[in-house]
């Protein structure tokens, strides 16, 4: 989908051309002012598109911020470039500070799509578009407003809280942070209760509007939202309201992830992508996760350049259960290239074949069905305890994993059952750094993540190239469980304060 989003061109005139005094007004035919756009269903459609491709842009990169920085992967390492230490690699050893550029681009990626929703807002209330179609467009954007800030309050704490475009730039300088994350939430749940109020469910969606946003997807990240604010009755509520919309497990896990079976029965919200062609908008996740030196036995295309990134670690690997259907499907330990043999691990969901180099055709799972299943397991556990009710929706997942059930647990022996189990589920869709944080002290995530960085020091999942660690590698301190606010967001606006510990 491209960015179609209503742009205001500014036309200055030189002294040293000959105007008339009304250049000024007239219109640059090669653009669509703001003032003229939203008049009908299409353009507002267009404009959401929009916000919908910005989301491919955010998608592209969260493995970073949500994978690299927890223990399910690493790097592969790259000895003679170390061009990305000061970026991209910090994540994976912990050595973030507010000038990271990551953060900054990061930062800018969600508010510049924020802008755009809450323009999109805006002009669609002062259209004449029909009330029942308008109360639907509506409620997509309000999704899309929770989506995206759903993300950064659990990226950065209590972040700059924006529901409306502004009249002249110096409106920008007056922003500060709320008060508390509690009101950010309050956005997302009002937001996200709109959204379930207007949006249709998947079955009754538009053939034409297929991807995008229903009251499923509404209702899973309300869901998710009450599970993160410690709401576990509401979680359970808002879960329980998903079961009869028709949604299920595909039987074969490795189909979820397929590209000739997108949106299908198991998926509750997915990122759109269309490779095998020029258009643009494709993903290449494959080419950014594929072993740097493994060429084309994994990609099928020589030449690329390949990033290594998000590598499975060691511990990843060992997660998985003997005889888990899902391991062989999720990642493999190793590629064979002119005949020998490379240990070195990759992500494997997201390897399909493709007909263009660096064109890949797969779309990424923001949720789907299996983890509605576990979240409401876990919700009733935290709720009331654990029950056969819990366990039977787990065991739904271990079933098609081909593992056995698991009956009998004690409360806190349940919740590590379901934390591993979305460990193993969900591994590399962007979930496990949100698990940790949402199921942990900041101060019991640094143990934990201490005992990870001890554990990948002593035996790296990927042979280094003879770089040493650096000594502030892996040292986590309890203030790491959110990110800095970016240090240039601060030199615009000194109303703006940092996040302690940076």
């Amino acid at each position: 989908m491209k960015y179609i989003i209503p742009i205001i061109s500014l036309v200055f005139c030189s002294v040293l051309f000959s105007c008339k005094k009304d250049f000024l007004n007239k219109t640059d035919p090669t653009r669509i002012g703001v003032d003229i756009f939203f008049k009908d269903e299409s353009q507002v459609n267009r404009a959401i598109n929009g916000v919908y491709g910005q989301l491919q842009g955010i998608t592209n990169v969260n493995y970073i911020f949500k994978e690299m920085t927890s223990d399910n992967t690493t790097i592969d390492m790259n000895p003679s470039d170390r061009g990305g230490a000061a970026g991209w690699e910090a994540f994976e050893y912990s050595t973030v500070n507010s000038g990271n550029g990551e953060i900054s681009n990061l930062w800018n990626r969600y508010y510049s799509a924020i802008y755009n929703v809450n323009l999109s807002i805006e002009k669609l209330s002062e259209s004449t578009i029909d009330d029942a179609v308008k109360k639907e467009l509506d409620g997509e954007l309000k999704f899309l407003r929770a989506f995206l800030y759903f993300d950064l309050v659990r990226y950065f704490g209590n972040v700059v809280l924006v529901t409306n475009t502004f009249k002249t730039p110096d409106e920008a300088f007056l922003l500060e942070r709320t008060q508390s994350v509690a009101e950010v939430y309050a956005l997302i749940e009002s937001d996200l209760k709109e959204a379930v109020a207007a949006l249709p469910t998947k079955a009754d969606q538009a053939g034409a509007k297929r991807g995008r946003a229903t009251k499923g997807s509404a209702l899973t990240m309300l869901g998710e939202m009450y599970l993160t604010v410690k709401k576990y009755p509401e979680a359970v509520s808002a879960l329980k309201d998903i079961l009869p919309m028709g949604y299920s497990l595909m039987p074969d896990y490795a189909d979820v992830f397929s590209p000739t079976l997108k949106n299908n029965a198991e998926s509750v919200f997915e990122i759109q992508y269309q490779g095998d062609n020029d258009l643009g908008e494709n993903s290449n996740f494959m080419y950014v996760f594929a072993p740097r030196e493994s060429g084309n036995a994994i990609v099928g295309f020589s030449g690329q350049g390949l990033n290594g990134r998000n590598i499975p670690t060691n511990n990843m690997i060992a997660a998985y259960e003997a005889g888990d259907l899902r391991k062989d499907v999720s990642l493999k330990t190793g590629y064979t290239k002119d005949g020998v043999f490379y240990p070195v691990p990759y992500v494997n969901k997201f390897n399909h074949p493709h007909t263009i180099a660096g064109r890949t055709n797969d779309n990424w799972p923001i949720y789907r069905y299996a983890d509605v299943l576990l979240m409401l397991a876990e919700a009733i556990n935290e709720a009331t305890g654990p029950s056969t009710e819990a366990e039977g929706y787990l065991n739904e997942v271990r079933d098609r994993a081909g593992l056995d059930p698991l009956n009998g647990l004690g409360k806190d022996a349940f919740r590590t059952a379901v934390l591993k189990e979305r460990r193993v589920e969900l591994a590399f869709e962007n979930h496990r750094w949100f698990d940790l944080t949402r199921t942990m002290t900041p101060a019991e995530l640094a143990t934990f993540m201490n005992a990870h960085g001890a554990e990948e020091k002593a035996h790296p999942t990927v042979p280094r190239g003879g770089v040493a660690f650096n000594n502030l590698d892996y040292i986590y301190e309890a203030t790491e469980y959110i990110l800095p606010i970016p240090a240039a967001q601060i030199l615009i606006n000194d109303k703006l304060t940092q996040n302690d510990g940076y």
